[in-house]
């Protein structure tokens, strides 16, 4: 059974599309790569496929069911620009977010779920700042604070929105870190990625996108210089053997 199924994923603003017929399956417990230029529609198939944003037609199935956006079996972590940071709250209380699924929206933490908490920030170093408030958190402090709010999920599946955006590279290593640990676990982890240069490095498979899926499958057999160009078109240029550099 795949982990995730999306067939005839089709979204439009304003009747101008977004993304056209997109369609991918992911097999259990990999870590997936989503890949495209800017405008390409990588933020916008996440949103969509957890009913953040309305679809045009689609279907989006997880573990065989359809996908409902009050399933416990989906974990989420946004882009780090569309969070308020000036929100009142501190550390642990985001993280305690992440056990509502769990707890219903009625019902207070208990110690246990305050205990647990406590253990997903000290998975991602950030123990000693549960008490303070999010907005006097360095970005890629903040940005652990929402893995850790994930974890706190105990999801089966991941979806992230460029997580390695503004962080610096032990932040950076500590998240890869993570998700590596997350597919050990047999979790499914889909990242909308930027960086091409750590693409190989990072993902047992790959997604390039550009408002429809160009190429997908094990990342060995589609991230190369065709399917690339296809991808980002004369935005891509090659500095030398393996090195790539996107143009404004």
């Amino acid at each position: 059974m795949n982990s995730v199924e999306i067939k005839g994923l089709t979204v439009a603003y304003h009747r101008k599309p977004v993304l056209i017929d997109v369609a991918f399956s992911v097999p259990k417990g990999k870590l997936i790569g989503i890949v495209g230029p800017n405008g390409a529609g990588k933020s916008t198939l996440i949103k969509a496929v957890l009913g953040l944003i309305p679809r045009s037609s689609g279907d989006v199935k997880i573990f065989d069911k359809s996908y409902s956006p009050k399933s416990k079996t989906v974990g989420y972590v946004p882009q780090r620009g569309s969070v308020d940071w000036d929100f009142p709250t501190n550390a642990l209380d985001v993280v305690l977010m992440g056990r509502y699924g769990h707890l219903g929206w009625f019902k207070r933490p208990s110690k246990k779920d305050v205990a647990f908490a406590m253990e997903c920030l000290d998975k991602v170093g950030m123990t000693q700042y549960a008490s303070r408030q999010i907005s006097q958190l360095s970005g890629g402090q903040q940005q652990r604070v929402f893995l850790a709010r994930a974890l706190a999920q105990e999801a089966e599946v991941y979806f992230m929105d460029e997580p390695f955006v503004g962080v610096d590279a032990a932040t950076e290593k500590a998240i890869i870190s993570l998700l590596n640990e997350l597919k050990e676990q047999g979790k499914t982890v889909l990242v909308v990625h930027h960086d091409l240069q750590t693409v190989t490095e990072y993902f047992d498979w790959t997604l390039l996108l550009n408002r429809k899926t160009i190429a997908y499958g094990p990342t060995a057999d589609v991230f190369n210089v065709d399917n690339l160009q296809l991808t980002y078109g004369g935005k891509l240029s090659f500095l030398e053997k393996d090195k790539m550099l996107i143009q404004p």
